[in-house]
């Protein structure tokens, strides 16, 4: 069982896994592609927070938003996948930081690309999901249930 366990996060955490490395080896001094594809959607996400909540996002460079992501992805998933509570807390942060920058489907014109980023985007919420299973599981007390033990009584 396990084994069997750590194979699941081991699977589970590739999605993280590998989509930080390809940002890593893609990085460069600007960010890489992620960062210039983040741009025009963090503003649009900054927007939007200004709006609906008047706390007005701060300025800073998209690349160490990039290189956050990268960071929280890798330690994240190598300490989920030994079994760490806290490994599933920051790929949570993650996803709650990502998912609704990068899957923005209610900013979209068409209907074709409304599909495309809501499906990423419920894809994103099951990961989630899956973390905080994880981690309720491993909050959960075991319950060792014993079958009562009937005492034999001594012959003298």
């Amino acid at each position: 069982m396990a084994l069997m366990s750590f194979l699941g996060r081991l699977l589970f955490v590739s999605v993280f896994v590998l989509s930080a490395w390809q940002e890593f080896s893609e990085f460069g001094v600007d960010g890489g592609p992620t960062a210039k594809a983040i741009v025009p959607k963090f503003s649009v996400f900054s927007k939007h927070v200004t709006t609906h909540t008047g706390f007005e996002v701060p300025d800073f460079e998209i690349k160490l938003l990039v290189a956050g992501a990268i960071a929280l992805k890798g330690i994240g998933s190598l300490l989920f996948v030994f079994g760490s509570a806290i490994g599933a807390y920051l790929l949570i942060l993650h996803q709650l930081i990502a998912t609704p920058i990068l899957y923005d489907f209610y900013n979209c014109d068409t209907e074709k690309e409304f599909s495309q980023l809501f499906i990423k985007f419920t894809q994103n919420l099951a990961l989630l999901g899956g973390l905080m299973f994880f981690i309720g599981m491993n909050s959960t007390p075991t319950r060792n249930v014993y079958k009562k033990k009937t005492s034999k009584s001594k012959a003298h």
